[in-house]
């Protein structure tokens, strides 16, 4: 027959693995909770990713292709000719987000003929083209001279026959600019800087 003086060791043992229990549980809480945190403060104000649709941007990026935005690129800076930018949704497209790459910057003057851009009369080198997809007859047709107003940017898609941009729906407020796409992370196959 045990008594209540028996008992008493075994109650304070399971009472200790009790309270580890629960400790542990209540710093893997922690730990979830300043991850989830981090991880929504990092989504909401630093980098987001895209998923790419359409060929608008082909050869450069193809439909599946995620990137990695960074949203406080031009809270630091202006945007550069070349970057890569992803857009919030512009009324008249008919897509939800676009990606496109900056061509000419505000007080810049564009024009296009016979498939070569030029900004402010200088020929625009763009070793990002692939010459299979833009060439002479396939590449959107001439434009301009515009010239950029400040606050805006002007884009093209890298497929210039198969993109609806700056062309169609003018220069582009850099409010309206979501961050700059600065690398494929998957499929593995498509990795690269942008």
């Amino acid at each position: 027959m045990s008594t209540e003086s028996d008992l008493e060791p075994e109650v304070a043992v399971a009472r200790g693995q009790l309270g580890r229990g629960a400790r542990a549980f209540g710093e893997w809480a922690l730990v979830v909770a300043v991850a989830l945190f981090v991880a929504i403060v990092v989504r909401t104000f630093f980098l987001a990713h895209f998923v790419v649709e359409g060929s608008s941007m082909y050869s450069t990026l193809t439909t599946g292709d995620r990137v990695f935005v960074n949203k406080m690129s031009y809270r630091l800076h202006d945007p550069n000719r070349g970057d890569v930018v992803v857009l919030h949704e512009i009324t008249g497209t008919a897509e939800r987000d676009l990606i496109k790459r900056v061509i000419a910057l505000p007080g810049e003057e564009v024009e296009s003929r016979a498939c070569e851009i030029r900004v402010d009369g200088r020929l625009l080198v763009e070793p990002y083209l692939d010459p299979t997809v833009v060439s002479p007859g396939n590449c959107g047709g001439d434009f301009g001279p515009v010239v950029v107003p400040e606050g805006t940017v002007f884009v093209l898609g890298d497929n210039r026959a198969g993109s609806q941009d700056s062309r169609a729906l003018g220069p582009i407020l850099e409010e309206d600019i979501v961050g700059r796409a600065f690398v494929v992370f998957w499929p593995r196959a498509d990795w690269q800087w942008l």
